[in-house]
């Protein structure tokens, strides 16, 4: 009870190999992206909360992502990495890193925990207002 011709069943099965194709295509793209997020976690504040802990800042946050968590202005940070505030808000620390210091590995990131960690302490030694970028920061020494 073939109901279709050769020509219709190869026109259907054209359409059904192109729809596969469009799927796995598609399909191929979003497991892609979805590699991509590394198994990113959530920010780890709640608005409210200002974080303290430096060692959860990661390469893949951005500056005003990181000013907003630990409650430091976004121009101090910028300052200590010795870069420019425009056009660079959107990128990562990765990223900055890779455009600005492609030579030292890690090295935005560190800056940033030190700026952050000399805020931290100006803040604690009751000045609020006065942010602090410090001049040099400390990199953990090489094995």
């Amino acid at each position: 009870m073939d109901t279709l011709n050769p020509k219709q069943r190869n026109f259907v099965i054209g359409l059904i190999i192109i729809g596969l194709m469009i799927v796995g295509f598609f399909g191929l793209r979003t497991a892609r992206a979805f590699r991509q997020f590394h198994g990113h976690r959530p920010p780890p504040f709640d608005g409210e909360h200002v974080e303290t802990d430096v060692s959860l800042i990661r390469d893949w946050m951005t500056v005003p992502f990181i000013s907003r968590m630990y409650r430091v202005p976004p121009p101090i940070l910028f300052e200590a990495l010795k870069i420019p505030e425009q056009g660079n808000k959107e990128k990562s620390l990765k990223q900055l890193n890779e455009e600005y210091y492609p030579q030292d590995s890690g090295i935005v990131l560190e800056k940033v925990k030190a700026a952050i960690s000399a805020n931290q302490a100006q803040q604690i030694q009751g000045n609020p207002d006065t942010p602090v970028v410090p001049s040099t920061p400390t990199l953990p020494s090489s094995p």
